[in-house]
């Protein structure tokens, strides 16, 4: 199973839309987001691509309940306080906005953690436990949106960029 990694996404519909799509195109129906969607309508590209979601909150969603809500009226999304841990194929997965909030015992507890805040992409490894932050959805700060493809059989990590037009409005 292949899933989408996203965080930080900040409002800009675009590139969300932009990222969401160049994952349907690479055998991806289910992401995993690391919060900062900061608005609801954030969520509208996973609603009209039809994308399974499952996310944290972060330091900039002004309107959780807003949010939330939303998430409930689109087909398969939810969002939880960060952290949260969640199991797909047998793996524990900890979502996380910023890692920092987070023991290390808690990271370690888990095969795989997803976090974003700082805006970079960035994978390592502490023991068994895969530790990856997908980067900036929205590209406000670096330039490109970005994001990344988990296999969860293998725990490669797959990062994308966007370098087109299509999302930069």
């Amino acid at each position: 199973m292949r899933v989408g990694l996203l965080a930080d996404s900040h409002d800009r519909v675009p590139a969300i839309a932009a990222l969401l799509k160049e994952m349907l195109a690479r055998d991806v129906n289910f992401v995993l987001h690391a919060g900062d969607y900061c608005a609801p309508f954030s969520l509208k590209p996973f609603q009209d691509l039809g994308i399974a979601m499952a996310g944290v909150f972060g330091r900039n969603d002004g309107d959780p309940e807003g949010l939330r809500s939303f998430a409930e009226q689109g087909m398969g999304m939810e969002l939880f306080e960060s952290p949260h841990s969640i199991t797909l194929l047998e793996k524990k997965i900890l979502i996380v906005h910023d890692i920092g909030d987070v023991v290390e015992r808690s990271v370690l507890a888990h095969s795989i953690v997803i976090h974003g805040h700082t805006h970079l992409q960035e994978m390592k490894t502490r023991g068994e436990t895969l530790i990856v932050n997908p980067g900036e959805a929205c590209g406000w700060l670096y330039g490109a949106p970005s994001g990344a493809i988990l296999d969860l059989d293998t725990k490669h990590v797959e990062f994308i960029k966007l370098d087109g037009a299509e999302w930069k409005t």
